[in-house]
């Protein structure tokens, strides 16, 4: 029983991975890119590792596993917003039918980043 619950869950991860990837090619900017392959990767891959565990169901494959669950639902959402805070400030256009500019609206891209003009500031 173990074992089909454990492959439904796999097979599920990689639907959602595949749509991801579906995702990457269709959509229109990079914007709607990064949250496509952030959430496939989230949901695809965790599902993947949870079928995983249960398949096995030793204690140290579940260990592993959650390290592993925890680490990726970290480091993927902090890559997301690093790529598209990037994005956003080297003056990567968003769509053009895109309703909401978050960072425009924070004032992200007026954070002046220049090392130059901050040590400019810090001396006068």
């Amino acid at each position: 029983m173990n074992e089909k619950i454990g492959l439904a869950l796999i097979v599920i991860g990689v639907l959602f991975d595949v749509s991801g990837c579906i995702g990457l090619v269709r959509l229109p900017d990079v914007y709607n890119r990064i949250q496509a392959s952030t959430k496939c990767v989230v949901l695809g891959t965790t599902l993947i590792l949870v079928g995983s565990l249960v398949m096995l169901g030793t204690l140290s494959a579940t260990i592993k596993g959650v390290i592993c669950i925890l680490f990726i639902l970290i480091t993927s959402s902090v890559a997301a917003h690093a790529l598209s805070r990037a994005a956003h400030r080297s003056g990567v256009p968003l769509w053009e039918q895109s309703v909401v500019d978050r960072y425009a609206e924070d004032g992200d891209d007026l954070i002046d980043t220049d090392l130059e003009s901050v040590a400019d500031k810090e001396a006068s």
